[in-house]
């Protein structure tokens, strides 16, 4: 029987265990990125380390986040990953450069290979045929130092594309009807790999949508085959000698199959607040809308905005509302100058936008309060635009501009006159804002740059034997990692400085979150259901236990930031029983007895609320390794005691 393309990739790249659903493995990492939101901090863990260079094939620092500069913060960042990429041996892609995910995709990625990012949505590369994975800041500091990343060997799902798209329907309503079916917890522990023949109907721009948003699934990654589609876009980036072909065994066997025809899909909207509760535009047609963004890393390609300026040109968007454009890269850019396309923007009425994560961070470009923005992003968590009461719809380039020029949500095939074009024969190569490491052996000569908002990463204390903690927190289901450590212009310059983010926890539900914690000095966490879905950073676990958070116990978790709490020494725990959770109260006493003991003898241990009485038992899954971390104090305790 034949393997899948998942399984292809894992073998080459197998360092341990059994490739075997379920399983923990080890595997190598052949490159790493990060960006500048979680990059400082994992540059100092990694410097903690006492690794005096990465060891992996290729490792890039992008600034793509913080780069709205309204003090000395933001830049103090900057120069810092610029000094560290050249001591460790990192390329640093400067400000202005573009996202990370599109210029990793144009002059880094490589079908075949491994490739780890601290943001989540990595898995953009799956569209090139890499195996991307998004992970903690820690996870990918211990990659650079040489250690296999490990995770639970995946169910690969396949996704059966056939048929094609039909006129002003896209790659980004494709991956909208499959968040409809599967929900933002329906990919926890899959892989979803896409494959038939709607396959070659798709750019290599358009198949990292999908892969992109596949995040949004809370699937471990996505993946496209490489093939000659996959090598036309390496030679249009002077690459093609990177190229190889990569596909399943005609006779893989997935654990399911979803079955797409193309020429059925329509376009699709994603109301707030869940990039899951997706309905066809024509059924919300009609809506007013005040703002429409068109970028990010899932939808700021040449054809994006190629499509966009074309539906513009030779008209005005409506005078009710605001419309930005956010090339993805300075390819993007000046390929678009190049093309004609940021004329048509801007003489539609359009603001351009720096190459950036910018407006979908809640970076700049936020809505008016109580405002309706349609925007072509990957996430419309509530807040996360920067306007705590904004309405945030997701939508395609196409759907975006057709509503543009109405000043209401639009089907774009109202549209019938226009078609597509190809506008990447404008496409120019050049690396000229990458800066390559300095070589090994001037390495000694670099000095890191710390500005006075750098501070050092705490570290957790060991395991307890006996945990008695308050309940600071009781959550409902679908937390994201933005409800716990917020984004946005206020709280992202304080990335580096642990003791001053930490202020910010949970505060879009408890803005007293810090203060009890830091009163009470040992302290849980109650959540429900995919409890830590959405971005992978780090500092929704490292905050809190800087706060003294020791566990967290949920109905579910969502994969990585799973991975990031036993990074940093909180214990993951799970109800046995779902019906626990109605018995418990912020503020209840929680105690659980021979607790370093007990994880090691069991999987399932007892807690007792000393506030009312009851007892329940909870459930770990944690493998040998992670009990071994949780028991050191973290990740970081774990590898400088065995370094």
């Amino acid at each position: 029987m034949g393997i899948t393309l998942t399984e292809k990739i894992l073998k080459e790249h197998l360092i341990s265990g059994e490739l075997k659903t379920g399983n923990e493995i080890g595997i190598r990492i052949d490159q790493t990125l990060t960006q500048d939101a979680t990059g400082t901090m994992v540059y100092l863990q990694f410097e903690s380390m006492g690794i005096p260079r990465v060891k992996t094939e290729l490792s890039v620092s992008y600034v793509d986040h913080n780069t709205l500069q309204t003090d000395y913060r933001n830049m103090d960042d900057h120069r810092f990953l610029q000094s560290a990429a050249a001591k460790f041996g990192l390329h640093f892609s400067r400000p202005g450069n573009g996202i990370c995910h599109q210029i990793h995709l144009e002059r880094f990625g490589v079908p075949g290979k491994t490739l780890l990012g601290s943001d989540s949505h990595t898995p953009t590369g799956g569209g090139l045929g890499m195996l991307a994975i998004g992970a903690g800041g820690l996870d990918v500091a211990a990659a650079m130092a040489g250690a296999p990343f490990f995770l639970k060997a995946p169910e690969v799902v396949g996704v059966r594309l056939t048929g094609s798209l039909q006129p002003m329907c896209s790659a980004k309503d494709i991956i909208l009807t499959v968040l409809q079916s599967e929900t933002v917890k329906g990919g926890l522990g899959k892989v979803y790999e896409y494959h038939g023949q709607g396959v070659k109907t798709l750019s290599v721009p358009e198949r990292a949508t999908i892969t992109n948003m596949g995040a949004e699934l809370g699937a471990t990654t996505s993946v496209f085959p490489s093939d000659e589609i996959t090598q036309e876009f390496l030679i249009l980036q002077k690459r093609e000698d990177l190229w190889r072909k990569l596909e399943a065994d005609t006779d893989a066997e997935y654990s399911r199959i979803i079955e797409i025809n193309l020429d059925e899909v329509v376009p699709m909207i994603a109301l707030p607040h869940m990039p899951d509760n997706v309905r066809k535009v024509s059924e919300v047609a009609g809506k007013p809308v005040n703002q429409v963004a068109i970028g990010s890393c899932t939808n700021s390609s040449i054809n994006d905005l190629g499509i966009a300026a074309d539906i513009l040109a030779g008209k005005t968007i409506s005078e009710n509302l605001s419309l930005g454009i956010g090339p993805g890269s300075r390819q993007v850019l000046s390929s678009g100058i190049e093309g004609g396309i940021i004329k048509k923007l801007v003489a539609s009425g359009a603001r351009i936008l720096e190459s950036a994560c910018g407006a979908c961070i809640g970076m700049g470009f936020s809505p008016a309060s109580g405002g309706v923005t349609l925007r072509t992003f990957n996430r419309n968590f509530k807040g996360r635009s920067g306007t705590a009461d904004a309405e945030v719809y997701l939508v395609s380039p196409e759907t975006a501009a057709a509503s543009a020029l109405t000043g209401v949500i639009t089907d774009p095939r109202s549209l019938t006159e226009i078609k597509k074009k190809d506008y990447t024969s404008f496409i120019e190569i050049d690396d000229n804002m990458v800066i390559p490491p300095v070589p090994a052996d001037k390495a000694s000569e670099v000095e890191i740059i710390r500005g006075p908002n750098i501070k050092e990463c705490p570290k957790a204390d060991k395991l307890l034997d006996r945990l008695e903690a308050s309940v600071i927190l009781k959550t409902g289901d679908n937390i994201t990692t933005d409800h716990i450590m917020p984004a946005g212009s206020k709280i992202l310059p304080l990335r580096s400085n642990i003791p001053e983010i930490s202020k910010h926890v949970f505060e879009a539900l408890d803005p007293d979150f810090h203060l009890k914690a830091q009163k009470a000095g040992t302290g849980v966490i109650i959540g429900g259901e995919n409890y830590g879905q959405g971005s992978s950073r780090e500092h929704a676990a490292l905050a809190p236990m800087y706060l003294g958070i020791k566990a967290v116990i949920t109905k579910s978790f969502a994969r990585i930031h799973k991975a990031n709490l036993i990074n940093f020494g909180i214990i993951p725990f799970t109800f046995a029983d779902p019906a626990a959770y109605e018995h418990i109260k912020e503020g209840d006493i929680l105690v659980i007895e021979n607790l370093k003991e007990g994880i090691k003898k069991s999987k399932v241990l007892t807690a007792v609320n000393t506030s009312n009485g009851i007892e329940f038992e909870i459930v770990h899954d944690l493998a040998d390794r992670q009990l071994d971390i949780i028991i050191e104090g973290g990740l970081l305790n774990y590898t400088m005691s065995r370094n």
